[in-house]
């Protein structure tokens, strides 16, 4: 099977190298973002897509607009490909391209659609405490993520799951989707089903200001913020404080909690009964950090990042700037 690969960041990566490696199949190159700047040292990098690629030794495509780039739209069309496999590639494609191959596009989406369609699903189905996503095959139409349903696979989400650990094992769980479904597609095994708009949520980008955070929330909501986001922002006597990782503490969430944090739950049974100010520091538990009031509960802090240092654990944070219960978040 001839396939073009459309495809971005890490999360791609996977599916790309399943497709490569796989004997059925042969890449006949690669579409992608231009290459951007990244990093703390904001230097030209080419994508993750690209650079894996150029070690295959695979034409690329960096269109800053595909579907308005004629020249690369006639090279694409020339290749005679069965099929393109898209996943998180980052343009729209327009009904041109979508009717290029002759198996149509492939769409691998890390969400059970039609749940969270959009540029974000991992981040906002953590941000909205789902305890299961799972990745969608779907055969593309001219929307965002509309297109008829070909297969699906689930995964359960722990209480401290972070982005990161879902959008690795997700990749991986689509890489496998993927292969699964062109090789049905091929023998025409399978029949598109397709979406109930109605139970249709959006997943769009994530911005700046989606990473601030408000102490009146809940613990669990301000937890599940900062595991979708990768962090959350607050400040610490005027200095903005990222934080990177923490569990809410209470007798809804002992259970999911892993047994060294659970060893809390003697100390701290009624936090989540607690009147304090939120953003007040509750307490400095030892080896593991502050404990924060909130709108109902108390969050651990378990990693966070004063500006201009290097992320640190949350005792380590309370040591250093010498924390104490007067001390407030957020002001």
């Amino acid at each position: 099977m001839k396939v073009v690969f459309f495809g971005t960041p890490e999360f791609a990566l996977p599916s790309f190298r399943h497709l490569v490696s796989h004997p059925k199949f042969d890449v006949l190159g690669v579409v992608t973002q231009p290459d951007r700047r990244r990093g703390r040292g904001n230097q030209v990098t080419p994508a993750a897509i690209k650079a894996a690629a150029t070690s295959y030794h695979l034409p690329v495509w960096q269109p800053p607009n595909l579907k308005k780039d004629s020249e690369n739209l006639a090279q694409l069309r020339s290749l005679n490909a069965d099929v393109f496999v898209v996943v998180a590639y980052g343009q729209i494609l327009s009904q041109e391209i979508l009717d290029m191959p002759r198996l149509g596009c492939i769409n691998c989406h890390g969400s059970i659609l039609p749940k969270y369609r959009g540029a974000a699903p991992i981040q906002w189905a953590l941000y909205h405490g789902e305890t299961v996503t799972g990745v969608t095959t779907m055969l593309m139409d001219a929307g965002m993520d509309t297109g008829a349903i070909l297969l699906k696979s689930h995964l359960s989400i722990g209480l401290l799951d972070s982005y990161q650990q879902v959008a690795t094992t997700l990749a991986n769980q689509g890489a496998e989707l993927l292969i699964e479904t062109l090789l049905q597609l091929e023998q025409q095994a399978l029949q598109p089903t397709p979406q109930d708009d109605a139970e249709a949520t959006y997943a769009p980008l994530v911005h700046k200001q989606d990473y601030d955070l408000d102490w009146r929330r809940s613990a669990v909501e301000l937890h599940n913020q900062i595991r979708g986001f990768s962090n959350g922002v607050t400040l610490f006597h005027g200095t903005s404080l990222k934080i990177m990782a923490t569990a809410p503490l209470g007798f809804n969430y002992w259970c999911q909690l892993p047994p060294e944090l659970q060893a809390l739950q003697p100390e701290w049974p009624d936090v989540q009964l607690y009147s304090d100010p939120p953003g007040k520091i509750l307490g400095i538990v030892k080896p593991f950090g502050p404990i924060i009031a909130t709108g109902q509960g108390g969050l651990l802090l378990r990693t966070v990042q004063l500006a201009g240092k290097r992320p640190q654990s949350g005792w380590d944070f309370a040591n250093g700037v010498h924390l104490s219960v007067n001390d407030v978040l957020g002001g």
